[in-house]
């Protein structure tokens, strides 16, 4: 995975996509912040009702980009009194991005989204630099890294829920985050959301058919379960895809599994997949250590007072490696009925579908 994200990624009809994106930029975009639009026409306005008014009366020509600024939900904790400056709201700071919403036309000839958003900065998001407070106890490069995990954790599935999910209506089947240049399988992304819990094999089924038809994802993601069994079982028996995680690890993902995985009924996958989202030994080795780290950098958010804080550049080719090797896995069932999946944005979900189809004998 190259380290260029993270982008994050939302796939619905094209019938309902100006208004799955208009919700998205009121979930998204702060209160008053400096709003610009490009939809073959250009403003500039920090009226969100304009905005939206400009994109919906243009967007049939052409797509739609809109730039602008958000919060990202964890620097309220992470940010200390006297850090604050011009650019921060309540402890958090407005964190510029940049989105995207394609016609069908333009997805058919370049399948780039058809809703896509990431920050400006990467640096931003990844929040490379962290004063964190070490009170008594040494520095420790694994918790440093579990620290970082902490951090942008909230963000990224934060960041994915609002862009998919703002409002509860289920306009967005499906989604993404990915910290490649492009929207890849599903099943070795950082994190994936699914509207409906019961349609957690369609990240699977998307993978094989991206992989195996060399299909774009954003052209197939939504996708019926029907019409995506109709494509694996579609191919020949014994046929199989790499998964690639990684520069140094491939598995192999076979027509069988995935139709096995399908047949299977969804609350045991999810089910599998929750019991299989446990921290390896090396996680829970580090895992006491980043604990007291973060409640001492809490208290100093929080009262202002405490030990003293040290800067910690957490951009390490030792600290990245650890981060993808160990990073931990989340299962989260929304209240919608939906489901996100994710880790680390340097790791893949590969390893957890892997232990999951393995603990149901999917694997063939």
């Amino acid at each position: 995975m190259s380290e260029s994200g993270p982008r994050f990624y939302a796939w619905c009809d094209e019938a309902v996509r100006v208004d799955a994106y208009a919700a998205a930029l009121s979930a998204l975009v702060y209160p008053g912040a400096l709003i610009s639009v490009d939809c073959g026409t250009e403003l500039r306005t920090a009226s969100m009702d304009e905005a939206i008014a400009l994109i919906r009366t243009h967007f049939g020509r052409r797509g739609a980009y809109v730039g602008s600024g958000t919060l990202l939900p964890s620097s309220e904790r992470f940010v200390l009194p006297y850090q604050r400056g011009p650019d921060y709201r309540f402890g958090s700071p407005i964190v510029d991005f940049g989105s995207h919403c394609y016609t069908e036309a333009e997805e058919r000839r370049d399948p780039t989204g058809p809703i896509s958003m990431s920050p400006s900065d990467s640096e931003d998001f990844f929040r490379f630099n962290l004063d964190l407070a070490w009170g008594r106890g040494p520095r420790c490069l694994e918790a440093e890294a579990e620290v970082t995990w902490h951090v942008i954790q909230v963000d990224l599935e934060d960041l994915l829920v609002r862009l998919c999910a703002p409002d509860g209506s289920g306009r967005v089947r499906t989604g993404a985050c990915t910290n490649a240049w492009q929207w890849d399988a599903p099943a070795v992304v950082c994190a994936t959301y699914n509207a409906d819990a019961r349609e957690i094999a369609r990240d699977l089924a998307v993978s094989w058919v991206h992989l195996h038809d060399r299909e774009s994802v954003s052209r197939i993601a939504g996708m019926s379960l029907e019409a995506l069994h109709a494509r694996v079982d579609a191919a020949p028996h014994g046929a199989r895809v790499a998964m690639k995680y990684g520069s140094d690890f491939a598995d192999w993902l076979s027509r069988e599994t995935v139709l096995k995985a399908l047949a299977a009924p969804p609350s045991l996958l999810l089910e599998a997949l929750e019991a299989s989202a446990v921290p390896d030994d090396a996680w829970r080795a580090a895992a006491r250590r980043a604990g007291e780290i973060l409640d001492l950098t809490r208290e100093i958010e929080e009262t202002g007072e405490g030990p003293p804080t040290w800067r910690v550049y957490t951009a390490t080719s030792r600290h990245i490696r650890f981060l993808k090797k160990h990073a931990p896995f989340l299962v989260r069932r929304l209240p919608s009925g939906g489901v996100v999946l994710a880790t680390h944005p340097y790791r893949s979900l590969w390893p957890l579908w892997a232990d999951a189809l393995f603990l149901l004998d999917l694997m063939s």
